[in-house]
């Protein structure tokens, strides 16, 4: 009944297994070429492993009869076949691993490249170890079928065909006795792929919990160790990798029951064909060389069967993981505009903004306008909605109702869509430097920043002394999230990173939180000499921060109150 249940199951999922077939016979269009010389290459070593099988039928045969030349020419040619499919089986080699290479990347471009553009508030539903886990191990496990399972699924059927009826012509019965256990092959393939399936995806999803744990246990080491957990995190990894051990055992024991069971079978098949070619040898109906191609032959047939009974768990999988990378595809794309207002003298209306994570209303009827060129302070307690006015802003995310609209002098305005950041500068919380060179951090405000430029923006953040006294300067190699700086240099970098853009509408969250009073001083003065002044909305809990701002609003019950001037 099991068996039946879970064969209704996979029948009952057709619709999304030929959604996700489509999509890889879309994907797979620009490898087309590659893949059919793969399978070009496979079929033709299989013509010539027939081929040998017919050859050493005629040695056999020509070595009873005792003719010494035709069995020393035949077998260099025989020789000849074997140096050939080493060299195709090489070429071959070569062929898959590169196309793997390059089938994989583009998946994991695309990939990449949608969870880059896709919405921020969708993608974070997802833990980073499970996005990796979709980039790496999915992707390849789609490479592979490309490239490897469905390939040879097709080839060894074209393979199956050919070998049938050169069977057939020597031994009809045979033949049709070795075809006979197809069926059989194939039913119980696809019932255990149904099952392997599902094993699939579990594996995968532990393996994605495991990487996380990894990741954000290495990723937040100073908590770890500050509250003495590394026997716990530790005893937790093996927990974890326990059950990711169970559900991957549990599928290996399933793939080799599988395989064993269609094996004996075969072996079986094997068996019937020796022995009816042992009788047909001692009744002299046929020679040793036609029994050797008996065996050969029953051998190819049985082959091609089993390995197609195997391919199909593969087959399987390669629709599990497709299923895993669509599903990101599936994420609506953030909202691009093809043309934004002249960025000058930007300024910012929010009105009547409502917003709200699921059920719970984080700000309501919010109302705020900040004139271009002026700097405006932000404050209120943690966790009052603060950053998540930010993100609004920066069109991270969407209001359930309510506008927040640009403008500029010329009067021009636009809703903030995406396109939008093109004109704004951020500075969030928290260090978010990159490994890599400082010269590197810092270009990633503008990719085309020239050298004085970059030098600029460090004396605007008190910045060039220090990064010049370093060995290397702005070519000094800094580690994740700025290892080898303070966290105040660290910084003082990301504020610089933020201005050598030049956009005319900068963010700063809590952006000095890490600066002693005089270089704060320094900094804020360095964004005030800038011209033209950018407009400018400050997050921040220091009073020192107050005295360069044009205003201060407050958040506080779900609503922006203005404070007056600050």
């Amino acid at each position: 009944m099991g068996k039946i249940q879970k064969a209704k199951a996979l029948w009952k999922d057709r619709e999304n297994q030929m959604h996700y077939i489509k999509w890889l016979g879309h994907y797979s269009k620009p490898f087309i070429g590659r893949i059919a010389l793969v399978m070009f290459l496979n079929i033709f070593s299989s013509v010539i492993a027939l081929v040998m099988a017919l050859v050493s039928k005629n040695i056999i045969d020509s070595a009873t009869n005792g003719g010494k030349n035709k069995v020393l020419w035949m077998i260099a040619v025989y020789f000849g076949m074997i140096v050939l499919m080493q060299l195709m089986g090489i070429v071959l080699t070569l062929l898959r691993t590169m196309l793997a290479e390059r089938f994989s990347f583009g998946i994991r471009k695309q990939i990449y490249d949608k969870i880059l553009r896709s919405k921020f508030l969708d993608i974070q539903k997802y833990h980073t170890g499970d996005l990796m886990t979709r980039l790496t191990s999915d992707a390849g496990t789609i490479a592979d079928g490309i490239i490897t399972t469905i390939p040879e699924i097709i080839t060894l059927v074209i393979e199956l065909i050919m070998v049938f009826f050169t069977l057939f012509y020597f031994s009809p019965l045979l033949a049709v006795f070795a075809l006979l256990i197809a069926p059989v092959a194939v039913v119980t393939g696809w019932w255990f792929g149904g099952k392997l399936k599902k094993l699939q995806v579990k594996v995968q999803e532990t393996e994605a919990a495991y990487r996380s744990f990894m990741q954000e246990s290495v990723a937040n080491l100073l908590i770890m160790k500050s509250f003495a957990n590394e026997q716990y995190a530790t005893d937790r990894l093996v927990e974890l990798r326990e059950n990711r051990f169970f559900w991957v055992l549990k599928k290996t024991k399933l793939s080799v029951i599988s395989s064993t069971s269609m094996s004996m079978s075969f072996q079986l098949g094997y068996i019937v064909a020796f022995t009816y070619g042992a009788l047909q040898v001692a009744s002299k109906a046929i020679t040793y060389g036609t029994m050797s191609v008996f065996l050969t032959l029953v051998n190819r047939v049985q082959s091609p069967i089993m390995m197609l009974a195997q391919q199909i768990p593969r087959a399987v999988s390669v629709l599990a993981s497709a299923g895993r990378v669509i599903e990101l595809q599936n994420i609506a794309l953030e909202e691009y505009s093809d043309k934004n207002i002249a960025a000058e003298n930007v300024g910012l209306k929010v009105e009547h903004l409502d917003f709200g994570y699921s059920d719970e209303q984080v700000l309501k009827d919010v109302n705020l306008e900040v004139k271009p060129g002026e700097m405006i302070a932000v404050v209120g307690e943690s966790g009052i909605g603060k950053t998540t006015l930010i993100r609004l802003v920066m069109s991270f995310m969407k209001p359930d109702s309510g506008n927040v609209t640009f403008y500029n002098a010329a009067g021009e305005e636009e809703l903030t869509n995406a396109t939008c950041r093109e004109f704004i500068s951020y500075v969030p919380q928290g260090n978010t430097l990159f490994s890599g060179t400082i010269r590197e951090n810092i270009r990633m405000g503008r990719l085309d920043a020239t050298e004085e430029e970059m030098l600029e923006a460090l004396r605007m953040t008190a910045s060039y002394d220090f990064i010049m006294n370093l060995p290397k300067g702005l070519d000094t190699v800094i580690g994740e999230k700025g290892h080898g700086l303070s966290e105040g240099q660290a910084q003082r970098i990301a504020i610089a990173r933020a201005l050598v853009r030049k956009a005319p509408f900068l963010i700063l969250d809590e952006a000095t939180s890490a600066l002693d009073e005089a270089t704060e001083l320094s900094v804020l003065e360095g964004i005030n000499r800038q011209n033209p002044k950018p407009t400018c909305l400050v997050i921040t809990h220091r009073m020192s921060v107050l005295k360069y701002c044009d205003r201060e609003v407050k958040i506080e019950n779900k609503k922006v109150n203005e404070l007056g001037e600050a």
